[in-house]
């Protein structure tokens, strides 16, 4: 039997698509982030939709970015150097926790650990190179926006994949996992004094 459900991305467009989901999820969110940052993850999200932008090929053998070491080594490079990889390890970072949480739920490392690095590496991004599309103090503001971020690509995946949003969010909830209240608004979910937030 064949699954109807299931819907092809038409876009021509890819960016455009990101960008349009996004967009829509936001507007629901009580806590809705700049469209500047908007605009900026759809790209994100557009850059690595090529599996050979999100791994390290060496010898002919494929692995995984190890964006830690990535962060650390920046410190001794380039300035030049240093504002591509910081910007590789926070975007990263953003698509890892956002668009493929659930990625990381066979690893010994959690969203958490890669927020943290995301947050990181865009403020040392900023420190390097502030601006993005004329805005000054962008990357700064992308960290400051961080989990509201990685809240709206995590409600743009199951979309995607289940056709409704906030799938994660209430398995998250119901399984009694660590949910933000910040989570919960972008989600466009009040919370109740009973949520397990922060």
């Amino acid at each position: 039997m064949v699954d109807t459900s299931r819907k092809i991305i038409t876009s021509s467009n890819l960016q455009g698509f990101f960008f349009e989901g996004l967009n829509e999820l936001n507007k629901k969110s009580l806590c809705p982030v700049p469209e500047s940052i908007i605009f900026y993850s759809s790209e994100v999200l557009d850059k690595f939709s090529l599996s050979q932008d999100f791994f390290d090929v060496s010898e002919g053998r494929v692995r995984e970015k190890i964006l830690g070491i990535k962060l650390l080594e920046a410190m001794q490079m380039s300035r030049e150097d240093q504002k591509k990889t910081y910007k590789e390890v926070a975007d990263m970072s953003l698509l890892v926790c956002g668009y493929f949480s659930e990625s990381v739920n066979k690893k010994i490392v959690d969203t958490h650990y890669y927020a943290q690095l995301g947050k990181m590496a865009y403020g040392h991004l900023n420190n390097v190179s502030p601006s993005f599309l004329d805005i000054p103090c962008f990357y700064s503001m992308v960290s400051t926006c961080f989990e509201a971020m990685t809240t709206l690509m995590t409600n743009l995946a199951t979309k995607n994949k289940y056709g409704y949003e906030n799938e994660l969010v209430f398995k998250k909830v119901l399984s009694s996992q660590h949910v933000s209240d910040k989570e919960l608004l972008v989600s466009g979910i009040i919370p109740s004094g009973t949520s397990k937030a922060s």
